[in-house]
């Protein structure tokens, strides 16, 4: 793409505008899929926890892809990472419908879409929109694009639903997999990498082995690895509902299709939730905003375990956790590129997103082994209410002053 178009005022919002695209696909399909679980159970006879193997590879390989996409796309460039991850993303949503085995099951939705979601995800989106937005207007652009991820969730759960039940399972994936492929056009708007020097750079390279040095001065910054900390407890959270939802729904007695209007809830509730955190963390610290929401997931899980359970406990329980799903984005990523700047923001958003991925891995395995075992999800509701609280209390401490003075171009 020319300088001259980089350097247009209206440029930076098509980049925004192609990474919400990108983001309304890429976490539109993939929370969908656990809508597949209870007639793909009936059709195989296999058992819940072989599905949460599958989804918790998913989720690992999500994780380990997001800082290999994050260095790709800061070293090679934001479209071609994008490329080659829609081509995993799509190949694996296919495979999956024709899986005749538990392996081939794993292998395609748990390692091909899991790369192909990791390449296209969070890192690689929001550093590209870092990069084209001066800081002041940095932390509400990270929101819209969370949003973004959103109104695919709202758009997709009916959708998926609605494809499932009148095409089948097979059919219904296939038809997601030309679906997905619409990451590619979207591709090219967000052309371009990290640069060292741009407007919007932090105004510092790191040197030729600028990746590693980054990684070393994160690592040894406690506010990082307390971000960590707390993010693996939000994939561990969002694992758990995205993948055991529908199930948990089924086996409380209500129809599927309330787990599919529950999943578009949660993302059209996601949408405010995302727009009102980037927008907050834009006038006070993030930090608080985190512990805020994390301990808020804690308070609600604890109150839909206990109460009594129809299709419009479901819906609340979805509206209110929609609000907290994504909201953590936004405020975590606008942490690290306000201490660290957004020169490698990719990469160590990337190596964040790895620990969201650890815990969404455990989330939906456990969900399985769990159910397995005792015919109830009680255990990892339990289990998620004591980790919102560990998550609220972790952020509190964190060291949130830049490291690096930053223009704001």
């Amino acid at each position: 793409m020319s300088p001259t178009l980089r350097t247009a005022r209206w440029f930076p919002w098509l980049v925004l505008v192609a990474g919400c695209l990108v983001l309304a696909v890429n976490l539109g399909i993939r929370p969908s899929l656990g809508l597949f679980i209870p007639d793909m159970l009936t059709a195989t006879g296999w058992s819940a926890s072989t599905f949460g193997l599958a989804f918790a590879i998913q989720n690992l390989m999500w994780g380990v892809a997001a800082p290999i996409a994050g260095a790709l796309a800061d070293r090679y460039g934001t479209t071609r990472t994008l490329i080659g991850g829609a081509a995993f993303y799509a190949l694996g949503l296919y495979l999956m419908g024709t899986s005749t085995s538990p392996l081939e099951l794993h292998l395609t939705s748990g390692f091909l879409i899991g790369a192909g979601v990791g390449a296209t995800s969070f890192p690689v989106i929001l550093s590209a929109i870092s990069r084209a937005f001066p800081p002041n207007k940095r932390s509400f652009a990270l929101g819209l694009a969370s949003a973004g991820g959103s109104v695919g969730q709202f758009v997709m759960a009916p959708t998926t639903q609605f494809l499932n039940d009148s095409v089948g399972y097979v059919s219904a994936l296939a038809i997601l997999a030309v679906m997905s492929m619409i990451i590619v056009p979207f591709a090219f708007a967000l052309t371009g990498k990290a640069e060292a020097h741009g407007p919007n750079s932090g105004g510092v390279d790191l040197g030729p082995s600028g990746l590693v040095a980054a990684f070393h001065e994160a690592r040894k910054h406690r506010g990082f690895l307390l971000l960590n900390a707390g993010f693996f407890v939000c994939g561990f959270h969002i694992a758990v509902i995205a993948t055991h939802l529908p199930t948990f729904t089924q086996l409380c007695g209500l129809p599927g299709s309330v787990a599919a209007q529950g999943l578009a809830i949660v993302g059209l509730f996601n949408i405010v939730g995302t727009l009102t955190a980037g927008w907050a963390g834009g006038k006070w610290r993030k930090k608080w905003g985190l512990s805020f929401i994390y301990g808020m997931r804690a308070v609600v899980i604890l109150i839909f375990m206990i109460a009594p359970k129809s299709a419009e406990t479901i819906w609340l329980f979805s509206a209110v956790m929609g609000a907290l799903w994504l909201s953590t984005v936004p405020l975590t990523s606008g942490i690290i590129v306000q201490v660290f700047g957004p020169r490698y923001m990719a990469t160590l958003f990337g190596i964040v997103m790895l620990s969201h991925q650890i815990g969404a891995f455990f989330g939906a395995w456990m969900g399985g082994i769990i159910f397995d075992l005792t015919g109830s999800f009680d255990g990892v509701w339990i289990a998620s209410i004591a980790l919102g609280i560990f998550a609220a209390l972790v952020h509190m401490p964190i060291d949130d002053k830049a490291l690096r003075v930053e223009a704001n171009a």
